[in-house]
């Protein structure tokens, strides 16, 4: 599968740092859910098995549909963002649903760098029937972690995976659904002179800037094309005057004529890897 490549591809302790063992958890306490999924898709990946137990892992028979996740999940650079999954779990009786030897969770993975999210907790599961539950769980992101690099932004696959802790038995399904991971962007505004005579020349300056996830800090978005918008006053709509491109540093800086009080605002489309963002207008008195 799919998941066991991208598994097997991870490499290097800012790659793996999803699937690292907390320093409390190394200590001797109890292993958590992210740690044992990790344990179980890596050594899964390896042909290995990382349990006591002689015997090879085997399959739980437990199948997953109707995954549902965002179309885009927005990381800047410090913050921990949750992403929120559902899905349908089918399940006979190599599961136990509500036993504590097994549980269940979401997971998304980028097949070209090998990375790989889970989430700090099992999944919650509500029975529907004898064989199927409704399940929901969170993929956890850390950006400050060095869970990410700047190449992992863009889409990503989404799966799921049920596990056995006592035997490391394990079902896992991939492929189930996709979503973007997207650098947090920022968009600034400055319209002036403010007030203004009517018919005069109006600059509009501004920088359009992105979550990097290797330093933490945002940098200018270059070479973009930025839309400069204007909004009357006492309208609720906006309306585009010209496009402009963000310069080397993400800068952006053009002209317009004064007509009427109003607010000026620059606004991205944004692209696969970045999100659509609008600055907040700047309102000028046009006298």
């Amino acid at each position: 599968m799919r998941i066991r490549a991208t598994v097997a591809a991870v490499t290097g302790a800012l790659a793996l740092s999803a699937l690292a063992v907390p320093a409390a958890q190394a200590a001797g306490s109890a292993p958590s859910y992210k740690t044992e999924a990790a344990k179980v898709l890596s050594h899964a990946a390896s042909g290995k098995t990382a349990f006591t137990s002689a015997a090879d892992p085997v399959d739980l028979g437990v199948t997953f549909s109707n995954l549902k996740i965002a179309s885009a999940i927005k990381v800047g650079t410090t913050n921990h963002v949750t992403a929120t999954v559902t899905y349908t779990m089918t399940y006979g009786s190599g599961y136990v649903l509500g036993s504590d030897d097994f549980d269940n969770g979401p997971l998304i993975y980028k097949e070209s760098t090998g990375n790989m999210l889970l989430g700090d907790a099992p999944a919650d599961c509500t029975a529907t029937s004898a064989t199927t539950a409704d399940c929901k769980g969170l993929i956890d992101i850390y950006p400050g972690d060095g869970e990410l690099t700047n190449a992992d932004a863009g889409t990503w696959s989404a799966g799921a995976l049920a596990l056995q802790y006592s035997t490391g038995n394990f079902s896992e399904a991939d492929g189930l659904g996709t979503t973007k991971v997207q650098r947090y962007s920022k968009l600034t505004v400055n319209a002036s002179p403010e007030p203004v005579k009517k018919g005069k020349t109006i600059t509009v300056t501004g920088k359009l800037t992105r979550a990097n996830w290797e330093d933490n800090l945002y940098h200018g978005y270059t070479n973009q094309p930025v839309k400069l918008q204007y909004r009357k006053k006492g309208s609720t709509t906006y309306t585009t005057l010209k496009t402009i491109t963000s310069d080397s540093t993400g800068y952006l800086k053009t002209t317009t004529t004064a007509t009427a009080d109003g607010y000026y605002r620059y606004s991205f489309a944004g692209t696969s890897t970045t999100p659509a963002v609008s600055a907040t207008g700047d309102y000028v008195d046009v006298q």
